[in-house]
């Protein structure tokens, strides 16, 4: 085993153990990994069998069964149009069309230079500043079309200034 993966699963188990709810399950502790880690590979797996005393297959049939898990890293930067009732109302389907097209996107994924990962998310809780839209967890209210193209623009430009600067 690599280092980089005794790293990988160290963390891991961190993550698990870190836990405050005094119930562990499989579906908490694969909510601990996403949310550490941003996604669920495969070492995370045998790990959260390891820790809840449950074989691969379950963990893995749980995983599966939640269409919100990835198995995959996601882009440099993640970000989130809400879908939510107040946030269709009032114009979400317009953010969507202007992030897609920012992105060069058709649909939920991760762009070309994985820059970024795009997913709807059917409520991110802030209903009274609809529509909402969230970059790396950082909620943005009354986005406008405009205004999301020029955040995902700002959050580009800042991203390649700090490629610059560590090269």
């Amino acid at each position: 085993m690599t280092s980089e993966k005794k790293d990988l699963r160290t963390t891991i188990r961190q993550s698990l153990t870190a836990t405050q709810n005094g119930t562990v399950t499989i579906l908490s502790s694969l909510l601990a990994v996403e949310d550490l880690l941003g996604y669920v590979p495969p070492e995370a797996i045998e790990e959260v069998a390891n820790f809840t005393s449950s074989t691969t297959n379950d963990v893995w049939g749980v995983a599966s069964f939640y269409t919100n898990f990835r198995f995959t890293p996601p882009g440099d930067h993640v970000l989130e149009v809400c879908w939510g009732p107040s946030c269709h109302m009032l114009g979400a389907q317009k953010i969507v069309k202007e992030v897609l097209d920012t992105l060069d996107l058709e649909g939920e994924g991760d762009t070309a230079d994985n820059a970024f990962t795009f997913k709807y998310n059917t409520c991110l809780a802030a209903c009274g500043q609809a529509p909402v839209i969230s970059i790396d967890h950082q909620l943005m209210g009354r986005m406008t079309p405009e205004k999301a193209k020029e955040r995902i623009l700002s959050v580009k430009a800042t991203s390649k200034k700090g490629n610059l600067q560590k090269g």
